[in-house]
């Protein structure tokens, strides 16, 4: 009965020597336990980071280099023998690979060897085979693809692993079980995405919802235990969330690591757990019986398709049979309709306290692990958006290290400041007070002959010395700057470019505004601020959906359905008009350019961000 440990960690991104010292950390503090460990599970890329893109080159190690490494630091750690399985970008035979190590660390003592102990070997090394190249990730440019899955035996059973999406495909859980495997190790880096529900009703990161239903298949189908280490932290905006999770071979969930925060489980696993879990349902026994004549359908057609005589066939569906043979005489039995015409209910609704959790999670990480600031500075307007982040910020640094900055013009509402000051007191932060009207008239005085000139161009110049002053005051009180735009505002375009879109974090960029509202209510920003009509306050009596003609509410369920690939006459069905659509669609179309760095003429091999590529934060 192997006690097993995951260590769901948040890694220094490119740093492969303070990534092994913090895993010596988790090898010293798991000495201290007892029983001791016999495996620990570190997550996927666990010495360098995930999206280290073009930097791959820069943090591979050999296998080898990381086992003598990891030899150093188990002895360092006075820890006793253990398996270790740990993420690694490798490269092997002048290829690189996202790959995972299986060794055995330290030599049993005389006394203690058991017929099942190792001595200290690189057992297995497990090369990613499935490698994502959609959404968010581009794996296969940067590494190449394994090309086998195996189980392999160690001092305590016989294991297999999967790299994060390895384990999506139902293939690959079959393989690794047939072969033999009773753990199978899924070490992952998988941002999280979404909000979801599971079984038991706990509100989670949507794509933490699937992962633990695919785990859990994999382990209820093939009767296998399975532990799954994810990364913690986050990486230019995308964060993983934890939630690593012990599953016995019943498909059940005995262990789950927390969300957002590092952590090491320990759990004691019973492989007689596997034996009654197969004999209850003996769902790999009829696999292993009927494999042999499903490959040789598989082959055959395989045959068939390279020979040019494909055969095809196809089965109607005839609904006035409901699919029956013809001339059946059993009754159509009645039909439940799911998908497009049901209630699929508010698209746009969150879960206010796992999105707090998730968004101050971020602000700790970017502000203070990433870019080593310990202050924040905030712009506060007086409306909802940037009194939210002055919140979260709060909740992330600390009030002492949060600097809410207001920056009136002559033409500015009385109303924004008193409402800024507000959220001052009310979270006790410290304050400056900088009126820009010296600053803007001066300017345009010395370029406009005829008074203000264009409101739009000085409401322009407003918010480009907004910048200006919230930039130099964070040079003075060595504060970052934490932007405050929300999603409506980024895909319409409503925001003066190199102005409200620069500072270099911004915890509500992912959220429409509908979605800020909720979670500012949650975190109990003045109601007063939550009722009043959103303005940039650049011209008197401006409003934001006054600019727009169009409503929030409305607004954002538009943009919601645009970007996810729906035509505009689909949004339209869905109770908007033609005017309306048109109008948010032609904003978001025309505005691309907004949401982009600079265009620059590609002229060699090694042009920033197409050939050199490294993320923002590497």
């Amino acid at each position: 009965m192997p006690r097993l440990a995951i260590a769901q960690l948040r890694p220094t991104k490119g740093d492969y020597g303070a990534n092994l010292q913090k895993i010596g950390g988790v090898l010293a503090q798991i000495a201290k336990l007892d029983p001791p460990v016999e495996l620990v599970v570190f997550p996927e890329t666990a010495t360098s980071g995930y999206f280290v893109e073009g930097g791959v080159r820069d943090v591979a190690v050999t296998a080898g280099t990381l086992f003598r490494d990891l030899t150093v630091e188990h002895e360092a750690a006075g820890a006793r023998p253990l398996d270790v399985a740990i993420g690694f970008y490798e490269v092997f035979q002048n290829h690189f690979y996202n790959s995972c190590l299986y060794a055995s660390l330290g030599n049993a003592s005389p006394g203690n060897v058991s017929p099942g102990s190792a001595s200290p070997r690189i057992q297995h090394v497990h090369r990613k085979v499935f490698l994502p190249t959609y959404g968010v990730f581009d794996e296969e440019r940067f590494v190449d693809r394994g090309r086998e899955i195996r189980a392999f035996d160690t001092r305590w059973g016989r294991a297999a692993i999967l790299i994060c999406e390895d384990a999506w495909h139902s293939l690959s859980g079959s393989i690794a079980a047939l072969q033999g495997a009773q753990l199978v190790i899924v070490p992952s880096a998988s941002p999280a995405r979404g909000t979801g529900m599971d079984e038991e009703g706990t509100r989670l990161p949507a794509s933490v919802v699937r992962w633990e239903r695919i785990l859990r298949g994999i382990a209820d189908e093939h009767g296998v235990w399975v532990g799954f280490a994810s990364l913690v932290g986050f990486e230019g905006g995308k964060g993983f969330p934890g939630g690593s999770v012990v599953v016995s071979p019943a498909g059940e969930i005995v262990l789950r690591g927390p969300l957002f925060e590092e952590a090491v489980l320990t759990y004691d696993v019973d492989f007689e757990e596997i034996t009654r879990a197969r004999a209850e349902a003996p769902l790999l026994a009829d696999l292993e019986v009927n494999l042999p004549h499903l490959v040789k359908n598989l082959g055959s057609r395989a045959r068939g398709a390279g020979s040019g005589k494909r055969k095809r066939s196809v089965v109607k569906f005839d609904p006035a049979t409901n699919g029956t043979a013809p001339g059946s005489r059993l009754p159509a039995p009645k039909i439940h309709v799911v998908g497009r015409g049901v209630e699929e209910g508010d698209p746009l609704a969150i879960d206010p306290d796992l999105a707090r959790r998730w968004l101050v999670s971020f602000l700790k990480d970017e502000v203070v692990r990433r870019r080593g600031f310990a202050k924040g500075i905030v712009g506060l307007s007086g409306g909802v958006d940037s009194s939210l982040t002055a919140f979260l910020a709060v909740e992330a640094l600390g009030k002492e290290n949060v600097i809410g900055v207001r920056m009136p013009y002559r033409t500015s509402s009385p109303e924004s400041l008193d409402h800024a000051l507000l959220v001052i007191q009310t979270l006790g932060i410290q304050s400056v007070t900088v009126d820009i009207t010296a600053a803007v008239d001066g300017y345009l005085s010395q370029v406009e002959q005829n008074g203000d000139g264009d409101p739009t161009r000085r409401g322009n110049v407003m918010a480009r010395e907004r910048m200006i002053v919230l930039f130099d005051l964070s040079a003075k009180y060595k504060a970052l700057p934490i932007g405050t735009s929300n999603k409506s505002e980024r895909l319409l375009g409503y925001f003066t470019w190199h102005a409200d879109d620069t500072p270099p974090v911004n915890p509500l960029g992912d959220l429409f505004k509908t979605q800020v509202r909720a979670l500012a209510r949650h975190v109990g920003v003045p109601d007063v601020i939550l009722r009043k009509p959103p303005t940039p306050d650049l011209v008197p009596g401006q409003t934001t959906e006054g600019d727009f003609g169009i409503s929030y509410d409305k607004v954002d369920r538009i943009l919601y359905y645009l970007i996810r690939g729906m035509k505009p006459a689909e949004v339209v069905a869905r109770g908007f008009t033609p005017e309306e659509v048109a109008k948010v669609a032609g904003r978001l179309e025309s505005t691309h350019w907004k949401r982009r760095l600079p265009t620059v003429a590609m002229m060699s091999q090694t042009a920033i961000g197409e050939f050199y590529l490294r993320p923002v934060d590497y």
